[in-house]
């Protein structure tokens, strides 16, 4: 003989359930919590122009940006996307507490223009002929880059915190 009560599927929570049920969200909530930003870097990653262009992929991150995470990141990072059109390597270096310097390469990408998302809105730049692009004091923060080549796709690299 078994004593379990049986279940009724269909029926309501009950106040004990809820107890239950609140019990494991704030186990969960302070072991792994949802990152404050969630929400700002989905809408960021979703756009129009994600839906028609190749994502690039994310090939090396120095080993120094590896090692370890710090909220306010020193120094210089070296960040390299593949695509099937083009490969782009950008160095990340410190301007100031708050801003940062984006040096930039894309190959092939001599006239290849460039645009640098970030939350608060989009910077513009072109490629010389080297395929060389440089962004001077970027606020630091989420980023992406979208490399637009001219007879293909656009070209959109994973977001990045700066």
């Amino acid at each position: 003989m078994n004593n379990v009560p049986e279940i009724d599927a269909d029926a309501l929570l009950d106040e004990h359930d809820e107890h239950i049920l609140n019990g494991l969200a704030a186990m969960y909530s302070e072991a792994d919590p949802v990152p404050d930003d969630l929400v700002a870097r989905s809408q960021f990653a979703i756009t129009l122009d994600a839906l028609h262009a190749e994502i690039a992929e994310l090939q090396r991150w120095g080993a120094d940006s590896m090692a370890t995470r710090a909220e306010s990141p020193t120094g210089v990072e070296t960040i390299t996307f593949s695509s099937s059109a083009l490969t782009t390597m950008v160095t990340v270096t410190a301007a100031s507490a708050d801003t940062v310097r984006i040096d930039g390469w894309a190959a092939p990408g001599a006239g290849l223009p460039v645009e640098l998302r970030l939350e608060t809105g989009s910077l513009h730049t072109v490629a010389d002929e080297d395929g060389r692009f440089v962004f001077d004091e970027v606020r630091r923060g989420l980023a992406q880059f979208v490399l637009r080549p001219v007879n293909g796709q656009p070209v959109i690299t994973p977001s990045l915190q700066l």
